[in-house]
Formats: C-alpha cells, sequence, structure tokens
C-alpha cells in the first residue's frame, strides 16, 4: 500500500496572524479551549500523534508570508518544527515583494532542507505568469522541486482573487516543462474546469484538493476517474476537524481503488521522491 500524504498542512502557530484568518480558525475550532488546542499543536510530537491517529503518514507543512492578508508563518519556524520528524516535509514561502535575489533566497531555502515551495498569489499579489518571476521557477525546475500556487477562491479579508485563476499557470507549465506544478485547491469556486484541464494536458501539472469538501469531488470535477494519477490530496489544517474522515471520503469515491490510492499518497510520494 502507498502511504498516506496529508500535502497541504499549516502549523497552528504564525508569528503575525491577519484577523480574519485567526477568527476563521477559532470559528472552526469553537467547541474547544482556543490556548489549549494552540498549545497542544505547537508541540510537533503531538502533532505527529495527531497524524499517525488519523491514518496520515507524512504531512506538508506550510510556511506562509503573507502579512497583507493571512499572516506570517515563517521559513525558520517551519524548518524547526519539523526538525527530527521524518513524517513532517517543511514546504518554504518567499514572498517576491519582500526579497531581493528570488534565486538565490530558494537556493539557501533549500541548502536548509526544505522540500518544495508554495506560492500565494492571491495574498502576495502577483500573477504567476509574472516574467520577473521567471528566474525563480528557473531555480525550482533545476532543483526538481514541486511548486505548489494557490488557486481560486479565499474567504480571507484583503484577498484578491484575479490573481487566483489557475490560466495563468498554463504559461508557466508551457515555459517551464520540467517544473511540477500544484493548483492549490483546484482551482476552488470560479476555476475548476480549467484547474481539471490545465492538469489533464500539462504533464507537469497537478490538481491538489486541499479545502474541497472530499465527498463533492466528483460534482466538481465529474471526469475525476480520468486523471487521477494527476490528482493530490491535501486537508488544509486547521482548516478541517475530521481530517481521518476526509481521508475515508476520498476512500468511498465512485473511482476505481487505484485511483484513490493515487489521490491520498502515490502521486505525492512521486512528487517527494518518496518512492
Amino acid at each position: 500500500m502507498p502511504p498516506v500524504i496529508d500535502f497541504h498542512i499549516h502549523p497552528i502557530h504564525y508569528e503575525y496572524y491577519g484577523k480574519s484568518a485567526l477568527n476563521w480558525i477559532k470559528g472552526v475550532h469553537a467547541d474547544k479551549d482556543w490556548q489549549e488546542f494552540y498549545d497542544h499543536f505547537c508541540d510537533s510530537a503531538n502533532f505527529v500523534k495527531y497524524l499517525h491517529e488519523n491514518s496520515v503518514d507524512y504531512g506538508v507543512v506550510l510556511a506562509e508570508l503573507c502579512p497583507a492578508v493571512t499572516g506570517m508563518c515563517s521559513n525558520e519556524y517551519v524548518l524547526k518544527f519539523c526538525q527530527g520528524f521524518e513524517e513532517l516535509i517543511p514546504f518554504a514561502s518567499i514572498n517576491p515583494y519582500l526579497v531581493s535575489n528570488l534565486p538565490q533566497e530558494l537556493d539557501s531555502l533549500l541548502k536548509k532542507g526544505f522540500k518544495g515551495l508554495k506560492m500565494y498569489p492571491t495574498y502576495q499579489y502577483f500573477y504567476p505568469n509574472e516574467h520577473f518571476l521567471y528566474p525563480l521557477y528557473a531555480e525550482a525546475e533545476k532543483n526538481n522541486i514541486p511548486v505548489m500556487f494557490h488557486t481560486g477562491s479565499s474567504i480571507f479579508k484583503g484577498a484578491r482573487l484575479k490573481f487566483g485563476d489557475p490560466l495563468f499557470l498554463d504559461d508557466v507549465a508551457v515555459d517551464f516543462p520540467q517544473m511540477n506544478i500544484l493548483l492549490v485547491h483546484g482551482g476552488r469556486g470560479f476555476w475548476y474546469d480549467r484547474a481539471f484541464f490545465l492538469a489533464r494536458i500539462h504533464e507537469n501539472v497537478y490538481m491538489e484538493v486541499a479545502g474541497l469538501p472530499p465527498h463533492k469531488l466528483i460534482d466538481y470535477f465529474p471526469e475525476l476517474s480520468k486523471i487521477t494519477d494527476k490528482v493530490i490530496f491535501g486537508s488544509d489544517w486547521p482548516g478541517v476537524t475530521d481530517l481521518k474522515g476526509n481521508i475515508e471520503a476520498i476512500k468511498e469515491l465512485p473511482i476505481p481503488e487505484s485511483g484513490r490510492e493515487k489521490i491520498l499518497g502515490e502521486n505525492a510520494a512521486r512528487l517527494l521522491g518518496l518512492m
């Protein structure tokens, strides 16, 4: 059996939270004592235990440098949080407006131990196909790391949804054919069809489905069974309260079992070099 991999996890600790993001997370977990919940999951060992209890073998942990919208979870914190736990896979964040030399910054982060990169166009205000980003993509391609891009909607105050259209990543996929691209949230809300089509036609494009109710995936993507080798599971924790339930819902999708295994971990393991 391939491993189960959650490709989309945010730490509960941020050095700075955007107000709407913090209020939303507290609302998701309103039945818990917030300080107790926060303290518990700031402990990496507790979080790894939680993953195991929910049938997850590996989790991709995301830094986030989006001061205008969701807040700041530093690369340094994510690396420290993951240190010593092979189950936790750190992905860096680069805000292109906070760094002068993008490829140099990525090179430095990879040397520190990061295994991939997450970009946040809707929170950092850039179109993914802007050419000033191309040296960064060239560095990512050279190092054979997956690059995640937030696509689709967001409920957080300050987000600018125009930057989340997956179609902008068509240029990137064509110009960097060896760079594996993940369309995070599968174009949620506006652009499910575009995300699906891009994943289907480009060998290097994958659809990541964090933040989407798993039991509705067939509604959003009626031909999901045709591209199961290009779909990747993510929970968007702490934005979920029933991680195991989400995994079970994937296992119950009306698609071949081999496809469900690919979505839950096989595709991700291949991108991460775990198998």
